[in-house]
């Protein structure tokens, strides 16, 4: 069986990341921080840096667990879209919401192949194991 990633889908995975770093930097700094000058809130940025190499480079394991760690980004642009009181920060949040978003069904539906090739892998190699013990 063989394994077809979509580059389209690692690249809007990789586009989405960076603009949701770019987003979160500038919304804390200088679009609507919580303070004015900015605030601490732009630490947020900091996991998101950790796998954007292995995201840039179509790493399927950093794909996987930075699938995970954006529905934090997710949940928060929520939170933030529903409750902050600036129309500006309730826009960044739907953004964060929209860009987050996008990078999990993008990096779901890229890694599906792979993970679809490697169970096909593991049930032959299981067949192979019992066929050989059989015999």
């Amino acid at each position: 069986m063989e394994q077809r990633l979509n580059p389209v889908l690692h690249r809007v995975a990789a586009f989405a990341l960076l603009a949701l770093i770019i987003l979160c930097l500038g919304w804390e700094l200088w679009w609507a921080p919580l303070r004015p000058g900015g605030s601490y809130l732009v630490l947020k940025v900091i996991p998101l840096l950790f796998p954007l190499r292995g995201v840039l480079k179509g790493n399927l394991y950093t794909l996987q667990w930075a699938s995970m760690l954006v529905l934090l980004y997710f949940m928060e642009g929520c939170v933030r879209a529903w409750s902050d009181p600036g129309i500006m920060s309730v826009y960044f949040g739907i953004a964060e919401i929209v860009l987050s978003s996008t990078f999990y069904f993008c990096a779901i539906f890229y890694l599906w192949p792979a993970k679809k090739a490697a169970k096909y892998r593991a049930r032959q190699s299981k067949e192979t194991a019992n066929s050989k013990s059989d015999g």
